[in-house]
């Protein structure tokens, strides 16, 4: 458990608009490790952050993100925010930056799960460029994607996201070579599939255990005390609050 980072998922969904600048700028106030957010890519390959591949939910636009290109995404708002834009990366990156946490970064597939072209390599130049990709932590659940970040290089960890099938229809040694095999260094899983057994044979192997949908006590306590890597939380004043009575506990 004292290992254990916590990522305020989407900069903490529970509290603030996701993936918007505001809940970015509340996230940093508290003493997490890490901020989590998603990234698609606009019609010229542009990394815009944002969470789901249409725009509808979370924005005043509407349709593909990626059948716009970046002039006419930035003018959109995001909803809650009183009126903020939609975030490019670059904007992010400047805003975490300079703080002492890292960035958690998810590249996305479209809505067909098809991995943008191209994605992966713009989004570590930009990153490169701000001295930062040292301090990112690069995930993906399309094996393309997670190969690619492998490949590009330079990243603090690469992690393979595993989703509830693969995990469960998968013995725990396969997962683990295929992590091995993808240049991942971290696999990530809902909290309610991660395991001793999982994490057991990741470290085995010097990788690691990350989990997301921890957002609840009884979740994130599972977390902690299974002593995975990082736990990704809508609610991290409540995942911090949790780990200090865990650490004072033990």
């Amino acid at each position: 458990m004292d290992r254990t980072e916590i990522a305020s998922h989407r900069g903490g969904a529970f509290l603030w608009p996701e993936n918007s600048l505001l809940a970015f700028r509340k996230a940093l106030t508290w003493p997490a490790e890490q901020i989590e957010f998603d990234v698609h890519a606009s019609a010229e390959g542009e990394p815009v952050v944002i969470h789901d591949a249409t725009l509808d939910r979370t924005t005043d636009g509407s349709g593909p993100v990626v059948a716009m290109p970046w002039g006419e995404l930035q003018r959109l708002r995001v909803k809650g925010t009183g009126g903020e834009c939609l975030p490019h990366l670059s904007e992010v990156a400047a805003l975490i930056g300079p703080s002492a946490q890292r960035l958690r970064l998810e590249v996305k597939a479209d809505a067909e799960k098809r991995p943008y072209p191209g994605l992966v390599a713009r989004c570590g130049r930009l990153l490169d460029s701000l001295g930062l990709k040292p301090r990112t932590i690069m995930m993906s659940f399309e094996r393309p994607s997670v190969a690619e970040c492998a490949s590009v290089g330079g990243f603090e960890q690469v992690v393979w996201l595993v989703d509830g099938p693969t995990l469960h229809g998968t013995a725990t040694a396969e997962l683990v070579r295929e992590c091995e095999a993808l240049g991942a260094t971290e696999i990530g899983v809902h909290v309610k599939g991660a395991t001793e057994a999982l994490r057991d044979a990741l470290r085995a192997k010097g990788l690691r255990l990350s989990v997301w949908g921890a957002n609840h006590g009884d979740t994130i306590h599972r977390a902690l005390m299974l002593g995975v890597d990082v736990l990704a939380t809508d609610d991290p004043p409540l995942a911090i609050e949790l780990r200090r009575s865990v650490k004072r506990m033990g």
